[in-house]
């Protein structure tokens, strides 16, 4: 179990500051969302948590600063699901899988980690596609075996960048059950960045609104979510209704345009976005 707690986090490419002074703390068994508009930042604060990128400011697991853990260490206490993958693995599903457990088996394969991937592949209905290879895969599904991958390396922390956006509505709602569950059952942190602020209230303990780089809001999904902070922050005209206990977004229509920001997308390119 691992606390995390996030002070005065910073963070600029060449020409564009792109996080301010972010800070927020969780604690193990809760889901914590990132949300907000395009440009806002949360795949960059994914990837410092993660030690991918270097920022200014304190990201500190247990009291342990991110950047100064050996890299082992870091990788059997972080798993990281990326919003898609560039790579052409040429590999198995299986053995993709597989090298989740890298942090733990070293070089030597034991029956325990095959084990351990045979039960991820069959928590997200995968063991059929086992021996295809993953760069035959569809967007969707070489997003489950990522996550398969990340559930089979047992983090004490998972970070998921966009986990649902290659999916159809079953498996997005299957993928964030299964996330649900790991997350209370093995009382391990998880921080999801997501767009469908619908799926941020049912799934997430609390949430972190960012704008422009910065914490705009930060509570529970009811605590946030109200038809002035939907105008505010993404500059629609919404209400806000009870589903499932839970606070649910219905957009009406665009109510004003959005400043002029910079967006960082998953390859940490930067581009302009007018207004």
């Amino acid at each position: 179990m691992v606390n995390i707690e996030l002070n005065g986090v910073c963070f600029s490419y060449p020409g564009a500051d792109v996080l301010h002074d972010v800070t927020f703390s969780m604690r193990p068994g809760h889901i914590t969302g990132l949300i907000g508009p395009n440009g806002s930042g949360k795949s960059t604060l994914i990837k410092c948590i993660d030690a991918i990128l270097k920022p200014l400011g304190s990201i500190l697991l247990d009291g342990k600063d991110v950047l100064k853990m050996d890299p082992v260490h870091r990788a059997r206490t972080i798993g990281f699901l990326p919003q898609s993958s560039t790579s052409a693995m040429d590999s198995t599903v299986f053995d993709t899988v597989l090298m989740g457990r890298r942090p733990h088996s070293a070089w030597r394969i034991s029956d325990n980690d095959i084990n351990k991937v045979a039960d991820a592949l069959s928590q997200l209905g995968m063991q059929d596609m086992a021996m295809k290879q993953f760069a035959s895969l569809s967007g969707g599904q070489k997003q489950m075996v990522l996550l398969a991958r990340a559930i089979c390396q047992e983090p004490k922390v998972l970070l998921l960048d966009e986990p649902t956006s290659a999916l159809d509505i079953r498996h997005q709602l299957e993928v964030l059950n299964i996330v649900h569950q790991l997350v209370k059952e093995r009382q391990i942190s998880a921080i999801i960045a997501l767009h469908d602020l619908n799926l941020g209230a049912r799934y997430t303990d609390s949430l972190v609104m960012l704008r422009n780089g910065k914490v705009f809001s930060a509570g529970t999904p009811a605590d946030l979510y109200s038809a002035e902070m939907i105008q505010e922050v993404y500059g629609v005209e919404a209400i806000i209704i009870e589903v499932l206990g839970r606070p649910h977004v219905v957009p009406i229509s665009p109510s004003k345009p959005l400043p002029c920001t910079h967006y960082d997308n998953s390859d940490g390119f930067l581009l302009e976005i007018p207004a």
